[in-house]
């Protein structure tokens, strides 16, 4: 067969150009971690690998470096003030409950001497006003007494008047009447003197 020299030079191109594709063809399945055609993958992870170690370690110390850094900088002392400002507001709030507390039970015990006073002065005005009334009532039952007494013995005397002039009474009706009597059974007269002393003795007899 015969062959020119410039279908050669072609062709030569051509197997170049195919040969500059397959390689980098390979070298972009290398990079993915596939494993070209024809060719067996190793089957390692990739963090797993230790080729890659040294870097994983230096990237492990940096991030570790930047996260103690941001704790001890920036987290740390925020929450240190936020449980410092917690821990004040509880501290003053217990004292202001102790305070409180304190004013309540000096409020309770006025209160209770202030009540008790006052129960004490209650219990004397009641004692006062039954003494009180009391008096009052033996002064007005004296009073009462004196003046029914008082009223008894006129009312007394009144009746001793009414008793001696109907007693008076009686006997000047007695002495007429046994002067009448006289008159009339014996016909005579009889003296005053003798029909007095006639009705003296039957009245005391």
């Amino acid at each position: 067969m015969f062959v020119t020299a410039a279908y050669a030079q072609q062709s030569t191109t051509t197997e170049g150009a195919e040969a500059h594709d397959a390689a980098a063809a390979g070298e972009v399945h290398t990079e993915t971690g596939v494993a070209h055609e024809g060719e067996a993958g190793s089957g390692v992870f990739p963090p797993f690998d230790t080729t890659h170690f040294a870097s994983q370690l230096l990237w492990l110390a940096i991030t570790f470096g930047l996260f103690y850094l941001l704790m001890s900088k920036v987290i740390i002392p925020r929450i240190g003030g936020i449980l410092e400002t917690r821990h004040d507001r509880i501290a003053q709030d217990l004292d202001e409950a102790s305070r409180l507390k304190g004013e309540a039970d000096a409020a309770i015990a006025s209160y209770e001497q202030d009540l008790a006073a006052a129960k004490s002065k209650g219990h004397k005005i009641a004692d006062d006003a039954r003494e009180s009334a009391k008096a009052k009532a033996n002064a007005d039952r004296t009073a009462v007494e004196a003046d029914l007494a008082k009223k008894i013995s006129a009312a007394e005397d009144r009746i001793a008047d009414i008793k001696a002039k109907a007693l008076a009474d009686v006997g000047a009706i007695a002495e007429e009447t046994a002067t009448a009597v006289v008159k009339q059974l014996i016909g005579g007269t009889v003296t005053k003197a003798e029909i007095t002393a006639a009705v003296k003795a039957s009245a005391s007899n």
